[in-house]
């Protein structure tokens, strides 16, 4: 994750990764066998192993820091090739277990995405372990140099739709190959066959997540089970009954002004720090709806021009509040001591329980439809 534009900053520690691990590049990088994971989508498959190598012949000519992250170190390392011309890699590098999966989970996500529409990501290459120190951890991919502005409205809205219409679950459920994180916390990715379910095991995650990081509070509680009652099966079975469907879709996971760009040398869209899983194609609008992100109202106004909004269709906007929710709960969890993300959700979740006081069960009456009962 990038360094966020926020006025207000959340975060003021230094990175723990050593800052000397991107002032060499180590032998796993350049030239070591590393570990690929294997992508038939099964948690019991092991990885195997693939010799991976900078293009033959090439000479790196250096490494220097490149971006910022919270937990993170990275850099870029400038290669020369045989005929001449420079050929640049981005290098992220982590440490302990976290780190390796994030690394790891970073990996197979830039990978779906890339080979579900290629111009819209880096092209990834390789994670492992430092041969130097194991539990130095890195992700490697292409550079790409991008500009510092946002990407076009039309041009984002249509590669993100265009994602999201070819990206489909490959066994028809919901979740994900491999653990992924959000930041430093891992995400619910198993799979699962409705999408109620599935964001229901993933939002009590997070709430429970949340309450560990902040502590315990009675009225966050009150509200966390009534939201997960009342809010999930008011917003969300729908989707599925009542003859609508909606199919498990690969987004993106973090898409938000300080995970996009636009690509210098071609002018498209560029997104990267993918954390993945196949959703509701919706929740990927999640971080576009807080006002504090320069990205906001016209991407998701746009992107509904390229995949309309899911039946039915009046709860889109309660939908990615919901949504949002998830997604600030979890900013929550990330800065220990901070309150100010709680009382945004706590504003979000009285407002979602006493609009649907009635739950799912009030809303199959007024519509005159059998209540699904789950």
């Amino acid at each position: 994750m990038v360094l966020t534009k926020d006025p207000e900053p959340v975060w003021d520690k230094e990175v723990d990764v050593a800052e000397k691990w991107i002032q060499f590049v180590d032998e796993s990088v350049s030239a070591s066998k590393l570990f690929i994971s294997n992508f038939d989508f099964s948690r019991t498959d092991e990885c195997r192993l693939r010799k991976v190598e900078l293009p033959q012949g090439s000479r790196i000519k250096g490494i220097s820091p490149c971006g910022a992250s919270y937990w993170t170190r990275t850099a870029e390392i400038e290669t020369e090739q045989v005929d001449g011309t420079h050929l640049s890699f981005f290098l992220k590098v982590t440490q302990n277990e976290t780190g390796r999966a994030m690394v790891s989970g970073e990996f197979v996500s830039m990978k779906a995405l890339h080979d579900t529409v290629p111009y819209f990501t880096p092209t990834p290459f390789a994670w492992g372990s430092y041969s130097s120190d194991p539990n130095i951890h890195f992700f490697l991919c292409g550079f790409v140099d991008m500009t510092e502005d946002l990407p076009d409205i039309q041009s984002f809205a249509a590669s993100l739709a265009e994602l999201h219409s070819k990206g489909l679950s490959p066994n028809g459920k919901y979740g994900f190959s491999v653990p992924t994180l959000q930041g430093t916390v891992p995400q619910y990715t198993d799979w699962t066959d409705s999408w109620e379910e599935f964001f229901s095991k993933s939002i009590r995650l997070v709430m429970e997540n949340e309450e560990r990081s902040q502590g315990p509070d009675p009225e966050v509680q009150h509200l966390c089970e009534a939201t997960l009652n009342l809010v999930v099966p008011r917003l969300l079975r729908p989707l599925e009954t009542g003859g609508r469907q909606i199919q498990p879709r690969l987004v993106h996971g973090d898409i938000w002004d300080g995970n996009v760009s636009t690509d210098i040398a071609t002018g498209t869209p560029i997104i990267f720090d993918a954390t993945c899983i196949y959703a509701h194609n919706e929740i990927e609008l999640a971080p576009l709806r807080p006002a504090r992100h320069q990205m906001g109202k016209p991407y998701v106004k746009a992107y509904f021009n390229y995949f309309p909004a899911s039946a039915p269709e009046e709860d889109q906007d309660d939908r990615n509040a919901l949504y949002c929710l998830r997604w600030d709960l979890n900013c929550s969890t990330l800065y220990p001591g901070n309150l100010r993300y709680r009382k945004m959700c706590v504003d979000v979740m009285r407002n979602l329980v006493a609009k649907y006081q009635g739950g799912y069960e009030a809303w199959a009456k007024e519509q005159g439809e059998e209540p699904v009962v789950r």
